[in-house]
């Protein structure tokens, strides 16, 4: 399969408690600047496997995208247990060889559909100044920045949920699990690493 197609589409699903190891290997595969990007400093690894053991919990949602079988980026739906009306917080991080191949529009799109389901009203993403490729993805879905010191919010302000964007979403789901079962590396395709 060309890396054309797999950029173009690629699988991306809901992530579970089974997928924490695969989750641990994608962060500690962030190179030192981007996973400072991604949590807002400088963190260690014993830091990386902490947060990754506790990412996947009740009131969060987890994306990954799989554009060659392996987890190569994370988007985050934290905080859905909160008062109505809702706000949300949102994180992503795209591995560096995977940058620029729209993974991260995907992945922006997928939680901010996910967002738009469950009622958010509105939802937040905070980057570093420095982090230019996060800011484009907030405002290509259409969020308002905000410069405070050292740091930038992007708020967005999802739509209400229609029958055609659950429907969206479930159909978004099946498609990354029968992705995923179609390339299982017992099926004779080990994944790339």
């Amino acid at each position: 399969m060309s890396d054309e197609f797999l950029d173009a589409n690629p699988a991306i699903r809901r992530l579970w408690q089974f997928d924490r190891p695969a989750i641990t290997e994608h962060f500690l595969r962030l190179d030192p600047a981007i996973r400072r990007m991604r949590f807002g400093g400088g963190v260690s690894p014993a830091f990386v496997a902490d947060y990754a053991e506790q990412i996947v919990q009740i009131g969060s949602i987890i994306h990954g995208a799989f554009p060659d079988g392996v987890l190569r980026a994370v988007g985050e739906l934290r905080g859905l247990l909160g008062e109505w009306p809702m706000t949300a917080e949102a994180a992503f991080s795209v591995e560096q060889h995977w940058q620029d191949r729209g993974i991260g529009n995907a992945l922006v799109a997928r939680v901010v559909a996910a967002a738009q389901n469950r009622s958010v009203k509105t939802l937040y993403m905070f980057c570093l100044p420095e982090n230019k490729r996060m800011q484009h993805l907030a405002m290509k879905h259409d969020a308002i920045l905000a410069y405070h010191s050292g740091e930038v919010e992007a708020k967005l302000d999802p739509p209400w949920p229609t029958a055609l964007s659950i429907a969206e979403e479930v159909a978004g789901e099946f498609y990354g699990l029968a992705h995923a079962v179609l390339r299982w590396p017992d099926r004779g395709t080990e994944p790339e690493t």
